[in-house]
């Protein structure tokens, strides 16, 4: 059941954006009066757009851009829904537990970096079921947004990139742009990179964006990247509906997703 929380005005944003309450999860929404005929799905919502929440005080800009590109492609801007992640004092690896994605290294996808979860404690198929058969249809139906599989995309940034990508896979059905910015490739490493990367839904209809830095953490992803993108290439996506890009001189934080973020954005909203 959803439970109102707040309203609140951010700069470049009509309107109000709403914070609701799921259960114990937390969702930052807006929408453009009337609706809207496309949903964007995003992980780590407290980062998309209150800077009190927000990691080190700075935003994606995520509706500030997403806004200014459906203009551009003379679309009404969409509906975005963010979702924050379950970490607090009591869990401070809630975060982990939600956006690890869990069937990988319960098939036997061993951590490549060091992790004080234990695969038992992972809980991320729950929580993507709870964004996609819950919290999504209730803010599609709260907004009257006649949103479509088609018209609906994901994004997520490092652990978020992962968790967006296991959506791909999880939940291809229910929409059809994954936009991953920075995944954390390194949490599994090449083994994760091909375990994800085989199971993508490779159809006409479904469209990835991946990106990297080449600053701080970024920089340590070049060679899983790479990887990534040769065997997408190799699967056969081409790229009107595979696009990966390096930005360089940026790193791993929310001011630099920010910076090129409009350019996922056109890739999900230009046709």
């Amino acid at each position: 059941m959803m439970q109102p929380v707040r309203k609140y005005q951010v700069r470049g944003i009509p309107g109000y954006v709403n914070r609701v309450r799921f259960d114990q999860t937390i969702v930052d929404y807006w929408c453009p009066t009337g609706g809207s005929d496309h949903l964007l799905i995003a992980h780590d919502g407290q980062n998309i757009f209150d800077r009190k929440t927000a990691t080190f005080l700075y935003t994606w800009k995520l509706a500030q851009n997403a806004i200014r590109v459906a203009q551009e492609e003379g679309k009404k801007a969409p509906l975005i829904i963010g979702v924050f992640h379950s970490s607090s004092q009591s869990d401070p690896h809630g975060r982990g537990k939600d956006l690890t994605p869990e069937d990988a290294f319960k098939e036997g996808i061993k951590p490549a970096i060091p992790t004080q979860l234990s695969i038992d404690q992972l809980h991320g198929n729950k929580y993507l079921e709870k964004i996609f058969n819950v919290i999504a249809p209730a803010l599609v139906n709260e907004t009257g947004s006649p949103v479509s599989p088609e018209t609906t995309a994901m994004i997520g940034s490092s652990m978020g990139g992962l968790a967006t990508l296991n959506s791909a896979i999880r939940f291809n059905e229910k929409f059809h742009t994954a936009l991953a910015l920075s995944p954390h490739w390194p949490l599994g490493g090449d083994p994760l990179v091909d375990w994800i990367i085989n199971k993508l839904p490779n159809k006409e209809s479904f469209k990835v964006w991946m990106s990297r830095g080449t600053k701080g953490l970024d920089a340590t992803y070049e060679p899983f990247q790479d990887r990534a993108d040769d065997l997408m290439r190799v699967l056969g996506w081409d790229e009107k509906r595979f696009k990966s890009k390096v930005y360089h001189r940026t790193a791993h934080n929310e001011k630099s997703w920010a910076s090129y973020v409009n350019e996922p954005l056109r890739f999900w909203l230009s046709n």
